[in-house]
């Protein structure tokens, strides 16, 4: 039996990729509806109706309901399904209630986003933007917010894709995150399940940014099927990978790291140099971070390193700042000042400039303190200024994830 597919697209390209397009997919993978395609598209009329599904699929698109983004929307799925664009009395209210909340009239220009094409189903989660669906036939489309889509995903678009897929087949997908492994190790060893679909789901080895994802897709003719079979496939998957393996899905490190810190009722604070502050604040992008995460600070200069962390001016002189000296003092001092039981600190050269033949640019020295030892590694990362600072991050917290 043919599972039941969708495809994803995001109007209005925007620098930072596309990380709604990402949750959607998940979203959708968790309904048992295979994502075929991801698209990315400008706000013109053309690239939308191209990219477009089949006339047998759903296309979820993620658009500002704003804009010209919004307009162009209305109008490709008007023309796409026939029908004429119409006041919607309930997406209306929606609006007026949302530009309520903020005390503001709604504009007059405004009211056009309540023109949807004839037969739209508007979607008003109790948080967040409304959004709205539309059937044609066998076709359907989905048009969510760009900004705040979550709410109407899971109370909404899941529900309703997993409705279509009633009488097809399913597929189910899962990630299983790796970090600190390259592609080819992982390569080695799954060989005995990679392009070996017939051992009960697809695995594929997907690299991602700082880190290696193994995709597993399981189809079934139902979704109680073909989680029967992921379960058989991904327990023995897990198994090969071991501890470079820390989690599954949408769980990211950060995440996973303080959950485990939540667990063992420890504090963690952290000392940045080259990462100006990124490691903090992916730790406290996290919901409730605020039970294990102390403190962090920036610590730039020579001076603030031995003013705000009594790194020992000997140090710096002998080893520089970019050393698994100062990256150890770094995190000793951390921990001391916050009484924190565990201590992260980065130090580097994130680029394009400050390279040397000794420590070209790319260096990182991540200093680590938990339950009174110290340690440090030295990495060399790839990349751009950006990259160097994520992949920094990424082992540092991928450090402690692995002492914890």
């Amino acid at each position: 039996m043919t599972p039941a597919v969708a495809h994803v697209v995001t109007v209005g390209v925007l620098p930072g990729g596309d990380a709604e397009g990402a949750l959607v997919a998940a979203a959708l993978g968790a309904a048992g509806v295979r994502v075929l395609s991801r698209a990315l598209v400008e706000d013109d009329e053309a690239a939308l109706q191209h990219a477009l599904g089949p006339d047998d699929s759903l296309t979820v698109i993620l658009a500002g309901a704003g804009g010209s983004a919004g307009d162009v929307v209305r109008r490709v799925l008007a023309r796409a399904t026939g029908a004429r664009l119409v006041l919607h009395e309930r997406m209306l209210a929606a609006l007026e209630e949302r530009y309520r909340r903020v005390d503001r009239p709604l504009p007059r220009r405004a009211e056009r986003l309540a023109l949807l094409p004839q037969g739209a189903t508007v979607w008003v989660p109790a948080a967040g933007e409304p959004a709205w669906a539309l059937e044609s036939g066998a076709r359907a489309f989905v048009v969510l917010p760009r900004d705040g889509a979550g709410a109407a995903l899971e109370e909404h678009l899941v529900p309703f894709a997993r409705a279509r897929a009633a009488g097809h087949g399913a597929a189910l997908t899962r990630t299983l995150r790796t970090a600190g492994v390259g592609a080819a190790a992982l390569e080695e060893r799954l060989a005995e399940w990679l392009g070996q679909p017939d051992r009960g789901a697809e695995v594929s080895v997907v690299p991602a940014e700082g880190e290696v994802w193994v995709r597993l897709r399981a189809p079934g003719a139902s979704v109680e099927d073909a989680a029967q079979a992921l379960a058989a496939v991904e327990s023995a998957v897990a198994a090969a990978l071991g501890a470079d393996c820390y989690g599954r899905d949408a769980e990211t490190l950060e995440l996973v790291v303080g959950r485990r810190l939540l667990e063992r009722g420890l504090t963690l604070a952290v000392a940045e140099s080259c990462t100006g502050g990124l490691l903090g604040h992916r730790l406290t992008n996290v919901p409730g971070s605020s039970a294990y995460f102390e403190r962090g600070v920036l610590v730039y200069s020579n001076r603030a390193k031995q003013e705000l962390l009594g790194v020992p001016a000997e140090v710096l002189r002998a080893h520089g700042a970019v050393s698994a000296p100062c990256a150890e003092a770094m995190a000793r001092g951390i921990v001391e000042r916050a009484q924190s039981a565990c201590g992260l600190a980065i130090t580097g050269i994130a680029g394009p400039d400050g390279g040397t033949p000794a420590k070209p640019v790319g260096t990182v020295f991540v200093g680590l303190a938990l339950g009174g030892a110290v340690t440090s590694r030295h990495f060399r990362f790839a990349g751009d200024r950006a990259q160097v600072k994520w992949h920094s991050t990424q082992m540092a917290l991928d450090m402690l994830r692995r002492a914890l």
